[in-house]
C-alpha cells in the first residue's frame, strides 16, 4: 500500500508538518510505504492555466506520486479559515486523474480551538477532483499545537488517540477502495 502525504505549508517547522511527520512515523511502524511531499523544502512554481507547468520537476515529481498512491493525506494550517496558499496551489496543478477514486484524509492544525474552516475547504477540493474523503478528520488547535511543538523540539513525535484513530479509519477505507489485502495492524 502507497500513500502520498502533502505537508502544505511553507514554514520551516509548522505544526502541520509536525503532525504530517507523526503521521509518517505511526504508518511506517505500521509498514506502509509513505512518501511526504513537503511543500516547504520543495516549492512549486504560481499555477497558471496559461503555462505548462508540468516541466517543473517538483510539479512532475509530485504528480507521478499521487498517480502511483492507494491514499492520500493532505496537512496544512488553518489560514484566514482556509487551506494555505501553497497547499491550494499544489492541488491547482494536480487533476482528476491524480485523486480519481482515492481516499484523502484531511489534516489541519489551527490557531484557534479546531480547523474545521480548513478542513470543509480541503473537502471540498477532493470532492471536485473527484477523490474520496475519509469520513474522519484530524484537527489540532489550541493546546494540542503546543504539546506537537514541545514534541518537535524534543525529537519524540506521538499521535493521541483520537489521531490514531483517524488513521486507522482512513487506512481501512484505503485498503477497501484500492482492493489491496495487506494487513494494516490497528
Amino acid at each position: 500500500m502507497k500513500i502520498v502525504m502533502i505537508t502544505g505549508s511553507n514554514r520551516k517547522e509548522a505544526t502541520s508538518t509536525v503532525l504530517a511527520k507523526a503521521l509518517e512515523g505511526q504508518l511506517r511502524r505500521l509498514f506502509v510505504e509513505v512518501n511526504l511531499f513537503n511543500l516547504y523544502e520543495s516549492p512549486l512554481p504560481f499555477y497558471s492555466p496559461d503555462e505548462i507547468f508540468n516541466r517543473h520537476e517538483g510539479v512532475r515529481e509530485l504528480q507521478r506520486l499521487l498517480m502511483e498512491a492507494d491514499g492520500i493525506i493532505l496537512t496544512t494550517p488553518e489560514y484566514h479559515g482556509g487551506m494555505s496558499g501553497v497547499l491550494k496551489n499544489a492541488l491547482d496543478h494536480m487533476g482528476q486523474m491524480h485523486f480519481s477514486g482515492k481516499p484523502v484524509l484531511s489534516v489541519s492544525s489551527a490557531g484557534g480551538a479546531v480547523g474545521v474552516s480548513s478542513l470543509q475547504q480541503m473537502q471540498a477540493t477532493i470532492r471536485n477532483l473527484h477523490g474520496i474523503n475519509s469520513p474522519e478528520w484530524i484537527s489540532i488547535g489550541g493546546s494540542q499545537r503546543a504539546i506537537y511543538e514541545n514534541e518537535s523540539a524534543e525529537g519524540t513525535i506521538v499521535l493521541d488517540y483520537r489521531a490514531k484513530e483517524a488513521l486507522s479509519i482512513f487506512m481501512e477505507l484505503v485498503k477497501k477502495v484500492s482492493g489491496k489485502e495487506e494487513a494494516f495492524p490497528s
